[in-house]
């Protein structure tokens, strides 16, 4: 009876024993489970919204279908898919045909000094020929000149007084007011939506510098190097902008948007601190910083799968 009590006792010891071992360790991690967690910025799919890549936050019985008509990869001018409407905005800027392009697989707007002139920013502008309405996703790849002027992507269908306006950016990398600090990383997106000379508008301003650690692209100023833009224009009022594959702030417009849009780049100045000042003219006779540069556009529509 000793013996078997014995056995008994050391069972139950054994048994205590296992059990708290395996409370103590660590749990197994699955290499492979491991591997998809490391977020892989330099790898980004193109046939699908680059935040797809790192956080698919696609609604559950949804699918992005790209929209090829405002999708370019810009290897050649495609008159199918852009025209260049040539409206001035204030004095310095001057429109001007030639100033815009394709060449090595850029489009570019190139800003040059008419000097002497009262419109003496020479510039341009491109335009998407067909229009698009929520739901749906945009984003470009954007190189800014390093002068002091607005590198702009933006969504647009309207007038002055009466518009639905979306601006993904209007970057400058070199604001001459002094007055401007952040602007080298921040993006200045916003909408405005206007009927009647009664404008309704929301500023977010997101810095680069916030991106994650582990996006390569966190504090690289604009003219550094390329970024890609975007925005999720997700219904009538919600507006989500993103920066090189992450949410980039949003806004909620206060009346419900209506119109289709288009897609603009253009690249313009004004004498305005909260534009970051005016240009300086000799900064556009320097072909090493005067010119926007735009790798890529694509677009998506979000359809039901």
């Amino acid at each position: 009876m000793k013996v078997n009590l014995f056995k008994l006792l050391f069972l139950v010891f054994i048994l205590i024993f296992s059990f708290s071992s395996c409370k103590d360790e660590e749990p197994m991690v699955d290499p492979e489970e491991e591997m998809e967690q490391i977020r892989d910025f330099n790898n980004i799919d193109p046939s699908l919204p680059s935040f797809v890549s790192i956080d698919d936050t696609t609604p559950e019985g949804m699918k992005w279908e790209k929209r090829e008509d405002l999708s370019d990869d810009f290897d050649s001018w495609n008159d199918d898919k852009w025209f260049k409407p040539l409206w001035n905005y204030g004095e310095p800027v001057q429109m001007k045909s030639e100033n815009s392009g394709v060449t090595d697989g850029n489009l570019w707007i190139k800003a040059s000094l008419d000097q002497g002139e009262s419109r003496w920013f020479e510039t341009s502008r491109i335009q998407s020929r067909v229009q698009i309405k929520y739901p749906m996703y945009t984003e470009s790849r954007i190189k800014t000149a390093h002068i002091s002027a607005y590198n702009t992507f933006w969504l647009n269908n309207g007038d002055i007084d009466n518009r639905d306006e979306i601006d993904v950016i209007e970057n400058n990398s070199k604001p001459s007011c002094n007055c401007q600090p952040a602007f080298p990383w921040q993006m200045n997106s916003q909408y405005f939506h206007v009927v009647n000379g009664d404008t309704r508008r929301a500023k977010g301003n997101f810095d680069n510098r916030d991106l994650s650690d582990d996006n390569p692209s966190q504090g690289v100023v604009w003219n550094e190097e390329y970024h890609t833009v975007g925005v999720w224009w997700k219904d009538a009022t919600n507006i989500q902008f993103y920066l090189d594959g992450e949410p980039a702030g949003s806004v909620v417009s206060e009346r419900d948007f209506t119109r289709n849009l288009n897609l603009i780049w253009d690249l313009w100045t004004i004498d305005a601190d909260w534009s970051g000042g005016i240009a300086i003219q000799n900064d556009l006779l320097d072909d090493s910083i005067n010119t926007m540069k735009i790798d890529w556009v694509r677009t998506w529509q979000l359809v039901n799968e």
